[in-house]
Order: C-alpha cells, then structure tokens, then sequence
C-alpha cells in the first residue's frame, strides 16, 4: 500500500501539456499587426465595408493571440488548465504559446535548500534533546505539487519537522555501554534513515529529496549540565580501568623478572608488600616519595 492511499489522498500524475512553440506563434501576431494597420490605412482612403470589418476583427485576433505567449527558464514548469481541469505539464524552455483561455501556473523544479527550526525531541530514553535538519529537496511531480497539497512549501516544513520528531524518538542520543545505535555516535545511518523518513512523507507532494542531514543535535539545556558530569565520570572511570589494567601487567612482569633472575627472594608477605608498593607508584595522580627502609621488612 503507497503512502499515498493510506494518507487517503487521490495522487494527481504529471503528464506532458500540448503546447506550442511561441515563435511562430510571434510571427502571426507581427503578420496581424500588419495586417491591421494595411487595413486601418485601406479605411481611410476607401472606406470600403469588407475592409472596415476586417479592422474590427483582427484587433480581436491580435489580443487572442498576444494573450496566449509565456516564457520559461530552465528548470521552470508550467501546469495548464483550462476551467478547473489539469491538461498537462509543459517543461519546454523558451517562448512558448498555448491558447489563451488556458490557464498556465508556473512551478520551479530547481534544487531547495531548507534548514529546520531547532526543536525539542524526547528521544528512546525520554531524556530531552535539540534537534535541526537541513534538507536539499526538488519537486518531480508538478501535479502532485499544486494539485495534491495546499502549499507544498509549508508542507516540507512540516514533514521534515514531523520525521525529525520519528526518527530522534527511535533512537538514544548516547549509549554509555556503546551496545546500541545512537543519535551521537551514528550520524550517518541516522542521517540515511532521516532521509528516507522525509521521502517517504514528502511523496504525496511529488517531491523528492536529494541531501539530508543533521545541524544541530545535543542535549536540552535543563540536562545539559548532568548529563556532561556523567560523560566525564565515565571518562574518568574508564581511564582508571586502562590505567589499573597496564599497572597490574606491569608487577606482574616485575615479579617473574625477579623470581627467574633470583634477584631476590621473596615470601607471600614480602610480595604482597611490594605489590602493594608497586600499585601506589603506577597508580597514584602524584608523585611518589620514596622512603629508604634501614631495618628490616618484620621490625
């Protein structure tokens, strides 16, 4: 089921408009112009019946023509109607002509550049974020466009905000145990998700998009502060277990040393007391002092 039917919108389709190219369309008009002014000159020395109705007729004939001329620039679309009903999509650059009783309403199908408010999200964790998007985005389908939403523009404004609300609720702004896909730690494949999120609301609209991705991303100022204390608690706790880690490695490596060497012999109590000697000095944040013992390990 398209997303289409289940927003419950009956989708318009583009179709190609029958339209006609404006410079043969200008050398009628000149020609009429002529025309008028050969005749309105016969008038004024004749004053014949035939050629009084022919001045009445081709100033008709000049508005008719002259009504039906319109440019468009590359990139640029005309949809033409002709009393309420869609007959097509011109794409055609340059001076272009069509009938004059048909209606011509011009859409741009460049590039767009929209870049998000920055909004709140509650993300999986109910913890409070900011999030902004900025997305590149281009229309596809005119008929869509014009005919299937109000103001596409304000409707990509609201889409995009809509997502950005769906995808930040799916996922935690950050995983202390590095178990889970975060917000933080994998931008890109939300970022990829984001997009496919926004294309598939934006659908409806025959608007597609071409680039999506983060602006903005943090915590809510109200747990801002917590949660950096957290951050840096973590980063404390994990740098005492890599320093732990090597420490115990490192007495470790010093007790084979000396019990294969035979530098000294050593009971339980004397290596416990050297373990524990060993652990301040590789552990401690300051400086140790050492302490020359005269007597013995006993007394």
């Amino acid at each position: 089921m398209t997303d289409t039917h289940v927003l419950g919108l009956a989708a318009s389709k583009e179709r190609e408009a029958h339209t006609y190219s404006g410079y043969p369309m200008l050398l009628v008009l000149l020609l009429l112009a002529a025309v008028q002014v050969f005749g309105v000159l016969h008038l004024v020395r004749n004053g014949e019946g035939a050629m009084i109705a022919l001045v009445i007729a081709v100033p008709i004939l000049l508005v008719l023509v002259a009504a039906g001329f319109y440019m468009l620039q590359p990139n640029q679309a005309a949809a033409i109607t002709l009393f309420g009903d869609y007959r097509g999509t011109d794409r055609t650059t340059g001076l272009r002509w069509v009938w004059p009783w048909m209606m011509r309403t011009k859409v741009s199908v460049r590039a767009n550049n929209f870049i998000s408010d920055t909004i709140k999200v509650n993300d999986l964790r109910g913890n409070p974020i900011e999030m902004a998007a900025q997305i590149v985005y281009r229309v596809v389908d005119t008929a869509q466009t014009l005919f299937d939403v109000d103001d596409y523009k304000e409707f990509v404004r609201v889409q995009v905000e809509a997502a950005i609300r769906t995808v930040g609720a799916r996922y935690p702004y950050d995983d202390f145990d590095q178990e889970d896909i975060t917000l933080r730690g994998h931008l890109e494949e939300v970022g990829i998700e984001l997009k496919r999120e926004i294309r598939a609301r934006l659908a409806v609209a025959g608007i597609t998009v071409d680039e999506c991705g983060f602006t903005h991303l943090a915590y809510a100022r109200e747990i801002a502060g917590a949660m950096l204390r957290r951050q840096q608690a973590q980063a404390v706790v994990a740098a005492r277990q890599t320093l732990v880690h090597g420490a115990v490695g490192m007495v470790e490596m010093a007790l084979e040393e000396l019990s294969e060497k035979d530098v000294v012999e050593l009971d339980d109590e004397r290596r416990a007391a050297m373990v524990s000697n060993l652990m301040v000095v590789l552990c401690g944040e300051r400086d140790t002092q050492p302490v020359v013992n005269a007597g013995s390990l006993y007394t």
